[in-house]
């Protein structure tokens, strides 16, 4: 096995490991009514302090919520670029295999994203126009960490100037970094919900990366 994959694979199984048990500790260690309308929260006390420090700012949570549509942006670029070599080459047999991997990827996203959103571990601290949501993950969290990588993976496979890439490295960064900290911050979501994003949206796109090599070679 290459090692590069394998690395790949190790790395995908420990972050997918450490969600799982990460989930599960949400649901058992620490756990008090102290979410809204009494709804459990797993590190109650953690997670309360948290959200004491940051306060709610709705304003922060609209500005990252809007901008939440830029990865699926990116997903639809990669669709229509799929689409166009489908229909260029005559053949789906013949598109990109790292692009038909990557629409693959996006499923599986998208399906982490329903089950929870059909299974609510826990529920945001506060109300969102006086209704209760599913916060864990974050799923605003999980795109962006999920897509935005693989928008610079890709740049680097496809693009020949050094200058493009590094634009792309700077923004897929500073997006990711303002995205995540815009979440923490806005008060809409628990830290453990961030930290569940983090740890799943890396296992998934390191098993895309595995997946990747595989293919390589």
């Amino acid at each position: 096995m290459n090692i590069s994959k394998r690395n790949w694979l190790i790395r995908s199984g420990i972050l997918l490991l450490a969600f799982v048990l990460w989930t599960i500790l949400i649901q058992t260690a620490d756990v008090q009514p102290a979410g809204v309308n009494g709804t459990n929260v797993g590190f109650a006390a953690v997670n309360t302090w948290f959200h004491r420090l940051t306060g709610v700012h709705m304003g922060i949570y609209t500005v990252t919520d809007w901008l939440g549509l830029v990865p699926i942006v990116v997903c639809i670029c990669f669709g229509v670029l799929g689409l166009m070599q489908w229909i260029r080459r005559k053949s789906i047999a013949k598109v990109d295999k790292d692009i038909l991997l990557l629409g693959a990827y996006y499923i599986l996203v998208i399906l982490g994203y329903l089950i929870f959103e059909m299974i609510p571990i826990n529920y945001r601290p506060i109300l969102i126009d006086g209704a209760m949501e599913a916060s864990y993950p974050s799923s605003t969290t999980l795109l962006v960490l999920s897509v935005m990588p693989t928008l610079l993976f890709q740049i680097n496979r496809r693009a020949e100037r050094q200058t493009v890439r590094r634009i792309t490295a700077a923004f897929v960064i500073l997006f990711s970094a303002f995205m995540v900290i815009g979440r923490l911050v806005a008060g809409v979501h628990w830290l453990t919900d961030i930290v569940g994003s983090v740890l799943l949206s890396a296992g998934l796109y390191s098993l895309y990366r595995a997946a990747v090599l595989a293919m390589d070679h």
